[in-house]
């Protein structure tokens, strides 16, 4: 008995740490900005840029590259809340936390400042 309820327990284990991973797996990839909504002012120019050069590229072994308002470097990434929160830290461990919204070819990233929302590349 006792080990058939192990065995069920082991197997409902499995099953949410598979599930935890699905937005993780739709996360890696390489993203383009397309559409920067500004919460606080924003000029012009800044907004262009973040548009002409804005890409974040997320692989398996939690690190992330690109460009959001500035170059990131080689920095980190979390993913929490079954994909809802996303923390992206830079090579200095600056975290900029995020609400995200992951889909297969789309995602958006909200912070107090900006939403952003990304393509696949």
């Amino acid at each position: 008995m006792k080990k058939s309820v192990l065995f069920i327990c082991g197997i409902v284990l499995a099953i949410l740490l598979a599930a935890c991973n699905t937005k993780r797996n739709d996360l890696i990839n390489s993203w383009k900005i397309t559409e920067v909504e500004a919460k606080k002012p924003l000029s012009d120019s800044a907004k262009n840029e973040i548009l002409a050069n804005g890409t974040l590229t997320f692989t398996k072994d939690g690190r992330v590259s690109g460009f959001l308002e500035s170059e990131l470097g080689d920095g980190s990434y979390a993913l929490t809340k079954k994909g809802k929160n996303l923390v992206i830290k830079d090579e200095n461990g600056t975290p900029y936390p995020f609400e995200s919204k992951i889909t297969e070819d789309q995602l958006i990233l909200e912070s107090k400042d900006m939403e952003i929302t990304l393509v696949k590349k």
